[in-house]
């Protein structure tokens, strides 16, 4: 029987495809191969066999557990290994994602047994890899909401997958579950910090890849890690974490450079505190807190979390670490959105209030927007000198807010660690441009008019199929440059540079030439204007 006889008796019928994976000892040196029929393919784990659903256009494998439920006396633990499992997982549906509330960036949810991920593989003509084959590279998304909003299951990555990467989507714990960092959860562990859960299980889901993904044909060797705000920021936290060597072999930053600097320990756990006298924890013990429900933990938590430096997940500074070299030095490309801001003057001042940006409240948004921190001449020569309305009429003093937003926030931090990574290893520098992006997460904003640009997040659909892809269509130019940015990503995670022969040339980032790939429909092309078109020479000067 030759080998092509093999694979049809094989995909003969899922029953006894079933019966065949489950009555072997699983493990990779006993069972390599996919079992498949027309609807489901099933594959080996180290924790058991798993069965997904077999697409037209890829192989979906859902809500696979990669650590077990973080409940009880597991709360606020480092994830520990999940469980095996006997029979068969049906692993055809989404799992639970994480506890948050309502927004438009994720749907509320209450369930802490929620650390699952998502595996989507190329629909290969075969179900069987050889042994000689390293597998496919793969792509592993984390994803944003501010570390207290967001869940896996709203990326639809066909379009990278169609590109013969494998991409694995999970969820994380947010919030204070995912974050709070207390004196009382310190004293619990060996090294004397606590917080930064959330990102233990980022780290958590990357050693499941590492040691599960050859089973779905992927390359464990060939593991590039993507992230987009909340999730750039963990990007950004993977790369400076010592617990992440060797985990990713790329790393890719969108708009994820917001907050480099990281909060010290002492400081997290003192507004630790003080959260837990006002959710009635006054006796600041660990008890007390692991019986809070988690509809109180969701009430009292805000959304200005980005970690902290804990001793394990993060020995000292996000920026610190990258200035010094002191970063698992991986080849990285990392970009931001030239409209940034736009969606937060939006979503948190405009939207809420029904009150445009105006002269009467322009100088207290610029000063909100930085956390009211800015020095009182700092803050009236932002407002007077650098970004003043060039009309007292919407939207032109909302436009002038984005663009403080943007460019004191996300902009000129990005290019501060493009300038400081580039030093160690090749850094590709991107500026997603287009003017006229569909907004798929906020509802026009009709306070002001301004429109939306190039905002905030904007440039995830160009690589993704989001839940409101299909009532806003890209046009034909943007979905020339869609295509060209999915090359530019799965060629990265393949080789390490974002070029091929199908797209505009990408330079690596040189500090003296200062070249960033602006990313605007139909195609990309190479700018050198970052620096001023963003006032980085008020926002990091030296950088």
């Amino acid at each position: 029987m030759n080998w092509k006889s093999i694979l049809q008796f094989q995909c003969v019928g899922v029953v006894m495809a079933l019966a065949v994976i489950v009555a072997i000892p699983v493990g990779y040196a006993a069972a390599r191969e996919m079992q498949c029929d027309s609807d489901h393919v099933v594959v080996p784990t180290d924790e058991g066999p798993v069965m997904g659903l077999r697409t037209m256009t890829m192989n979906e494998f859902l809500g696979i557990p990669y650590a077990a439920p973080p409940v009880g006396a597991l709360r606020w633990k480092p994830p520990q290994p999940p469980a095996g499992w006997h029979g068969l997982l049906d692993a055809t549906k989404f799992a639970n994602h994480c506890p948050q509330v309502a927004s438009y960036f994720g749907v509320a949810s209450t369930t802490e047994d929620c650390l699952y991920l998502n595996v989507y593989t190329p629909a290969d003509h075969e179900c069987l890899w050889g042994d000689d084959h390293n597998g496919h590279p793969v792509m592993v998304w984390i994803h944003g909401g501010a570390l207290v909003v967001g869940e896996s299951d709203d990326y639809d990555p066909s379009k990278l997958v169609a590109e013969n990467v494998i991409v694995v989507t999970f969820n994380y714990r947010l919030g204070f579950l995912g974050f709070l960092a207390h004196p009382a959860l310190a004293a619990e562990t060996n090294y004397g910090g606590s917080g930064d859960y959330g990102f233990m299980d980022q780290q958590a889901a990357l050693e499941w890849v590492r040691r599960n993904i050859k089973y779905f044909g992927g390359n464990p060797d060939r593991v590039t890690i993507f992230g987009e705000s909340a999730g750039g920021l963990s990007v950004h936290t993977q790369l400076a974490s010592p617990g992440a060597e060797g985990l990713f072999q790329g790393a890719i930053v969108e708009s994820g450079a917001y907050f480099l600097t990281t909060t010290p320990l002492a400081l997290a756990e003192a507004a630790g505190t003080q959260a837990a006298i006002a959710m009635g924890c006054s006796d600041q013990s660990a008890k007390c807190l692991r019986s809070l429900p988690v509809g109180t933990l969701l009430a009292y938590a805000g959304s200005d979390l980005t970690g902290n430096v804990d001793g394990k997940v993060l020995t000292q500074p996000i920026d610190t670490a990258l200035l010094s070299g002191q970063f698992n030095q991986v080849p990285v490309m990392e970009g931001s959105n030239h409209d940034e801001w736009r969606l937060f003057v939006a979503d948190d001042f405009e939207l809420p209030t029904g009150i445009p940006t105006s002269s009467a409240n322009y100088s207290a948004w610029v000063d909100a927007s930085f956390g009211n921190a800015l020095p009182a001449g700092i803050l009236d020569y932002v407002v007077d000198v650098l970004y003043p309305p060039t009309s007292p009429n919407p939207p032109a003093p909302s436009i002038a807010l984005g663009a403080v937003g943007t460019d004191g926030i996300f902009a000129c931090n990005s290019r501060s660690a493009i300038r400081q990574m580039a030093k160690f290893v090749p850094v590709f520098a991107y500026e997603f441009n287009d003017q006229n992006a569909p907004e798929l997460f906020l509802p026009p904003d009709t306070v002001s008019g301004m429109p939306y640009g190039a905002a905030h997040a904007s440039e995830i659909q160009y690589l993704f199929n989001l839940p409101a892809s299909a009532l806003n269509p890209l046009n034909a130019d943007q979905q020339k440059l869609s295509r060209d940015m999915t090359g530019y990503w799965t060629n990265f995670a393949r080789f390490s540079n974002p070029n091929s022969f199908f797209t505009p040339y990408w330079p690596p980032y040189n500090s003296n030439a200062d070249q960033f790939q602006s990313l605007i429909p139909p195609h990309p092309r190479t700018e050198s204007t970052f620096c001023t078109n963003h006032k980085c020479g008020f926002w990091a000067p030296g950088s």
